[in-house]
């Protein structure tokens, strides 16, 4: 048997890859990166952020091409539940909950090895639980 899990090696790569360029995209765009990768028994969220006085909570979805579909068409209703959960979760772990919050989609498209097309979907959805 050979290798095994490349293809699950190669998303991850890729995911990271995509995060990256979406924080120093919402960095140059004037958005703090509060925190990355928030994990909690609910769900998770990428890129936790803040925009002006606004908690931002940052799905990052990446391809290489557009045979599945553009990214954020991969933010299902589940995925939107999963992403409320953990920012609800973060919001009151941090004492954040009067806060102003929103959620955001970065979709990038990869092409080769250097090029990519982001698009930031501000309020791509509303809460969901």
């Amino acid at each position: 048997m050979t290798g095994g899990n490349s293809q699950g090696h190669q998303n991850a790569s890729l995911g990271s890859r995509g995060e990256e360029l979406a924080a120093s995209f919402l960095e140059r765009s004037g958005i703090k990166i509060i925190e990355r990768n928030f994990r909690c028994k609910g769900g998770e969220v990428d890129i936790v952020a803040k925009d002006g006085n606004t908690i931002v909570f940052v799905e990052v979805k990446s391809r290489k091409s557009l045979a599945y579909g553009v990214p954020q068409e991969a933010v299902t209703p589940f995925k939107q539940r999963q992403i409320s959960k953990a920012a609800l979760t973060w919001l009151a772990k941090h004492k954040k909950t009067d806060s102003p919050a929103r959620f955001d989609v970065i979709a990038i498209l990869l092409d080769g090895s250097y090029s990519h097309k982001i698009e930031h979907i501000k309020n791509a959805f509303d809460l969901a639980y």
